[in-house]
């Protein structure tokens, strides 16, 4: 009867895990190991692959080196400065906002995602073009002012595109956080800035990482604002994926760049997973 019930229920976990695994398998790991073949390939004369095994491809990644640099060093910065805007947001949407506007407030900073990244973007274009901020500052006597088509621009663009997804995931986390420790902390006479790195930064640390490592890893494979806030001028591996696939349409050398793109974001992941599961089950609450 056991064995009968053990059977049910291995029956029934297959059928629910089946399509999922289906999926996964369809359209992410047949396609991952078809770009690992490619990869070991070389360049057919009129483009596209041609079947060989060799390590050439991947002696060739450092002439992509800027793309690996802007995507390795921006991409982190991208993240930290939606941490340090993300934050104050989230902590006044869980602790100080009125219970009763709470839920309002949180759906505005979902409310971005209604309109297309790539709308937003342009607008974003507009506004750090000459006829935007530059014309305005001209205006006043500072002139010769290029805002578009820099890093900095391009920062811009990666804050206002993935500051929701770094709002929520630490939102979530100061949401759940018990008042009675920030109550206690004050009775044993902690100030308000002890309170915070002594309570609610610890507790929130599961929050942040998980915010950090969701918009560094969407980061490394980001396209569209380098492209247009960057003006080619700003190149990540994103857009070196796109040249190599559509317009040179070298194949091989393009899944060389990006198997060693996946690495990279299964180290960042693992890196991640590491350090929350460190603060998880070391984390102590310091109230003096």
């Amino acid at each position: 009867m056991q064995a009968a019930m053990k059977t049910k229920r291995n029956l029934v976990t297959a059928a629910l895990v089946a399509p999922a695994a289906a999926w996964l398998t369809v359209f992410l790991v047949l396609p991952f190991i078809a770009m690992l073949v490619f990869a070991f390939g070389e360049r057919a004369p009129e483009g596209g692959y041609q079947a060989a095994f060799t390590f050439a491809q991947f002696a060739n990644l450092p002439t992509r080196a800027a793309a690996f640099w802007n995507t390795l060093v921006l991409a982190p910065a991208g993240a930290l400065l939606c941490l340090l805007v993300a934050y104050p947001v989230a902590y006044y949407l869980a602790v100080k906002a009125n219970p009763r506007y709470r839920l309002i407030l949180v759906s505005l900073v979902v409310v971005p995602f209604w309109t297309s990244l790539l709308v937003r973007t342009y607008a974003w274009m507009y506004i750090l073009g000459s006829r935007g901020i530059p014309n305005l500052l001209a205006m006043i006597g500072i002139e010769d002012v290029r805002m578009l088509n820099t890093p900095g621009a391009v920062l811009l663009g990666i804050v206002y595109g993935y500051l929701p997804l770094m709002i929520m995931p630490i939102y979530v986390s100061l949401e759940k956080l018990d008042r009675r420790l920030l109550e206690a902390s004050a009775d044993l006479g902690a100030k308000p800035v002890s309170t915070f790195f002594g309570v609610t930064l610890p507790l929130s640390l599961p929050g942040v990482m998980t915010g950090v490592a969701l918009v560094t890893i969407l980061l490394l494979g980001e396209y569209l604002i380098p492209q247009l806030l960057g003006g080619g001028k700003v190149f990540f591996i994103g857009n070196a994926l796109v040249d190599l696939f559509l317009q040179s349409r070298n194949w091989p050398f393009g899944s060389a760049i990006a198997v060693t793109l996946v690495a990279v974001v299964v180290v960042v992941l693992m890196v991640a997973m590491r350090i929350a599961w460190k603060v998880a089950g070391t984390r102590q609450v310091d109230l003096v």
